[in-house]
């Protein structure tokens, strides 16, 4: 179980809610990339800094949560024998599954995390700027999710942006602090890296 520790984490005091999907729908109806995943020098380094983390060269089955538009998607695929990405925008996932139709080892599913979750075991999971999107009750309830679909010895990455936004629940930092007081109990702390605007961690699951 998580500790009551974790539960006083301060939340943004002008958001107490998780972001329904419909926040996510109304930019991405808006404009089709709208954190520009596809353009941005930012967004192509976070990604090669993310690849190069993991541990293993390949991974037999992932779970990326909060795929958006599927850049990063195509990316990790090169690593997986199975991938499963899911998101909860449906306009974001339609364009991650077009830019991955020419990949049959990638799976898309349309689900919100911690109201649902897949039910295989994954040997990699993937929490890549969406941890700041759930309010402190959810946070707990997808860290309890991801331990328990994630084999002892598995890998788990967090990559998050670290600065202030006035729409979300939470920092990229209070996620992963929060993910670090499992350590070392029910995760072994591999790898942590800080960059100007986002931070790193790497976890494997500790086995019972």
């Amino acid at each position: 179980m998580l500790s009551e520790k974790s539960s006083k984490k301060t939340m943004n005091p002008s958001q107490k809610q998780s972001l329904p999907p419909s926040y996510f729908d109304d930019l991405y109806n808006a404009e089709p990339d709208p954190w520009k995943f596809e353009t941005s020098e930012y967004e192509a380094n976070k990604y090669a800094a993310t690849l190069a983390a993991l541990p293993k060269q390949r991974y037999d089955s992932a779970l990326e949560i909060g795929c958006s538009i599927g850049v990063l998607t195509a990316k990790l695929a090169n690593r997986c024998d199975r991938l499963l990405s899911i998101d909860v925008s449906k306009p974001a996932l339609n364009r991650a599954i077009e830019r991955c139709q020419s990949l049959p080892h990638v799976r898309f599913q349309l689900m919100g995390v911690p109201q649902e979750y897949p039910q295989q075991i994954f040997d990699l999971t993937l929490v890549s700027e969406v941890g700041y999107y759930w309010c402190w009750e959810d946070l707990r309830k997808a860290q309890q999710l991801i331990l328990d679909r994630l084999e002892p010895g598995g890998h788990l990455l967090l990559v998050h942006w670290t600065l202030f936004a006035k729409d979300y629940p939470l920092s990229g930092d209070e996620v992963h602090e929060a993910f670090l007081e499992l350590v070392p109990t029910q995760l072994r702390h591999l790898k942590g890296q800080r960059e100007e605007q986002y931070r790193l961690d790497l976890f494997e699951r500790v086995a019972h």
